[in-house]
């Protein structure tokens, strides 16, 4: 299984973005982002340079996507 590239909060909203994620709301150094389709899954992401492996993990499950879905995803 391919390893989990380290991504910036930045690259990873625009990544979301591609699947119907917009921004919702800012809060200081994280930002909301909000499904737009249901079921309207709610993030955080933080605006960091560099996003902890365990982080981008649990972004990744809360969205709803597999490991596998994201890096294709990512790939595109």
């Amino acid at each position: 299984m391919p390893k989990l590239p380290t991504l910036s909060g930045l690259e990873l909203v625009k990544i979301f973005a591609q699947i119907g994620y917009q921004s919702d709301h800012q809060t200081g150094s994280h930002i909301i982002l909000r499904q737009i389709s249901s079921p309207h899954r709610r993030l955080t992401i933080p605006l960091h340079k560099e996003l902890s492996k365990g982080t981008l993990r649990a972004i990744i499950r809360q969205s709803g996507l597999t490991r596998e879905e994201f890096l294709i995803l990512l790939n595109n």
